[in-house]
């Protein structure tokens, strides 16, 4: 069974450590993608990122995408929220299902 992991910022992820997640508080770019490429070969399958963190390593992110695991996913956290997190869940549900269900026009 894979494990699912949470990164960002403390006062983002503290809570989800209460739904009995992995969360790991990181600060900085470095620390960032360090801790991704440490989870990514620690068996887990499912990795929730803040969007402020996501923004400072793309290019690691980028790299998780070309793979089936783990699943990268974006969240929005306690700031630094951009809305690509719900865009990218957004973009994924239309590519699962064929449509955006979010926005009918009925």
């Amino acid at each position: 069974m894979y494990k699912i992991a949470v990164v960002g910022d403390y006062d983002s992820i503290y809570g989800f450590a209460t739904l009995g997640l992995d969360t790991f508080p990181v600060s900085g770019r470095k620390e960032t993608e360090e801790k991704l490429e440490e989870l990514a070969g620690s068996g887990y399958g499912i990795i929730y990122i803040t969007e402020a963190a996501a923004a400072e390593c793309k290019s690691v992110i980028e790299k998780f995408q070309e793979q089936i695991l783990p699943a990268v996913i974006q969240i929005p956290g306690v700031f630094g929220n951009t809305g690509s997190g719900i865009q990218g869940v957004k973009d994924s549900v239309e590519q699962a299902v064929g449509s955006d269900i979010l926005f009918s026009n009925n």
